[in-house]
């Protein structure tokens, strides 16, 4: 069920309602109800994939609190081989099959590859990995096992974030399930307000850039480097207000019943270093792989080399989550490489700053370390958005062919040169259309902006009604007028 659907608006009021009219004893076998029919509308049958999930994590973490030694490892062992091998049966068999044969066809051996015809379970990726933390977390004698077993599958099928999270830990969300929850008018209304704005960033800036960059990508041979360029940088702000757009919906909708999930992402385009960008973007998964992947394998506190080779382990695994594609395994490790260079460069960087005199102007520096952190981001994007690699270089090899022309438009004032960078056809959206996601863009900027100091939520509240309502009336008036309402899948469900 989409979130930005007509099927939702009506599932949502009345889960709600129903929860806070029956006792506190039912909620959970009501919210696990809810939660199985919310998931069954995409697949049916697939909720039987879940199912199989929520039995060998239970299971495995009630044995592992009545084991020691090996025995304890061997049930937690289990837990991941389970969790891994759904994974990889509907997620990377095909892909690993096909690169497979590609090998062997190169190393003239005879090998015909088998393909499994499975459409992907939807928010496979998320919880899978929520379920592991689980056991992971049983295992290091962080959270004792859950004894009742409705509450546990009740953790992994939460509906507002089972399908493209947050990825919860157990400490977070299971305690809550236990905690009897009253009617809180503030909480309800907090909760709307952040479902509105989650709704708006899909609808109304997603959606419609979504048409611009689908335009584009999907004509590589009809358009131009700077054209590009411009999806580009509009696919950064539609995967951006997509996902978060979702979070946020997932985030108000458990607020409104009294639950409170991780936040998810905290303002990843004024990050000042691609460092600091995964310490905003995607914030539950991040922590999951530093906590249950980096740190293991010896985080920092090893030689520089080793620190470094965790680094592009950690972003390997980090593209592979999201898609069996070689688009992901590059995105992944160029996010790898840029961490793993600023570490290796930081003292001439630091050089170069005091060089030019850069670090005398402290906000001139930030703008600039922010700015080409976007930048370095927005490149990685390409290859995130690229149907493949093929396509990806193509982009690439565009773009810089356009860039030099820009670059030589502007030292000889050429203004056929100039105009030249603006050749293709139409970019999908009219006038009319790009002014709304430019404004709203810029919204959001500046919306974000407001927020470095505090949630605009709580600065609202110190406002007179009339203005608080009004900006509220407004934002709602604009989703039903410029919000694109044709039903799109969040891109996030495809990991």
């Amino acid at each position: 069920m989409l979130f930005n659907s007509l099927h939702f608006f009506i599932f949502f009021p009345v889960v709600f309602l129903v929860y806070f009219l029956i006792s506190h004893r039912f909620r959970w076998l009501w919210l696990l109800v809810a939660s199985s029919y919310f998931y069954m509308v995409f697949i049916p049958k697939y909720i039987l994939v879940l199912f199989f999930i929520i039995v060998i994590d239970y299971f495995a973490g009630r044995m592992i609190e009545k084991s020691a030694g090996r025995k304890r490892k061997m049930y937690l062992l289990i837990s991941i081989i389970a969790n891994v091998g759904v994974l990889f049966l509907f997620k990377y068999f095909n892909f690993f099959n096909s690169n497979l044969a590609s090998l062997t066809n190169f190393l003239h051996w005879n090998y015909s590859p088998a393909s499994l015809r499975f459409i992907l379970p939807i928010g496979l990726s998320f919880h899978t990995f929520q379920a592991m933390s689980y056991t992971i977390e049983v295992y290091r004698d962080k959270h004792p096992a859950e004894k009742h077993f409705g509450i546990y599958a009740l953790y992994v099928m939460f509906f507002p974030q089972l399908v493209a999270g947050p990825i919860e830990r157990p400490q977070n969300l299971l305690s809550q399930l236990y905690l009897p929850k009253k009617f809180d008018y503030q909480q309800v209304v907090d909760g709307l307000k952040l479902m509105v704005w989650g709704l708006f960033k899909k609808v109304v800036i997603a959606d419609r850039l979504a048409i611009l960059v689908n335009t584009v990508y999907n004509n590589v041979d009809s358009y131009s480097g700077f054209q590009f360029a411009i999806a580009t940088v509009c696919f950064a702000f539609q995967i951006y207000c997509d996902f978060s757009g979702y979070s946020d919906i997932a985030l108000g909708a458990a607020q409104t019943m009294g639950f409170r999930l991780m936040n998810n992402f905290q303002r990843p385009y004024f990050a000042s270093s691609i460092m600091d960008f995964w310490r905003r973007w995607h914030i539950s998964l991040s922590s999951w792989f530093r906590d249950y992947v980096y740190i293991p394998l010896g985080g920092n506190q090893v030689s520089k080399l080793r620190s470094s080779l965790n680094v592009m382990i950690i972003f390997l695994a980090s593209g592979l989550w999201h898609g069996a594609n070689w688009t992901f395994v590059v995105w992944g490790l160029l996010h790898g490489f840029y961490i793993i260079l600023s570490r290796w460069t930081i003292n001439f960087r630091r050089w170069m700053v005091r060089k030019i005199k850069l670090n005398k102007h402290p906000r001139l520096h930030h703008f600039e370390q922010i700015l080409v952190t976007f930048i370095l981001v927005c490149f990685s994007w390409i290859f995130f958005r690229a149907e493949d690699l093929n396509q990806a270089f193509k982009i690439i090899s565009k773009m810089l062919i356009g860039f030099r022309q820009f670059i030589v438009g502007l030292l000889t004032a050429d203004g056929k040169m100039w105009s030249s960078l603006f050749e293709g056809p139409e970019l999908g959206l009219s006038r009319g259309g790009l002014f709304v996601a430019t404004l709203s863009v810029a919204f959001l900027i500046w919306v974000q902006y407001i927020q470095r100091n505090t949630d605009i939520r709580d600065m609202l509240r110190c406002r007179p009604t009339w203005q608080r309502w009004s900006l509220y009336y407004l934002v709602i008036i604009i989703i039903a007028f410029f919000g694109v309402f044709d039903e799109v899948p969040f891109i996030y469900f495809q990991f």
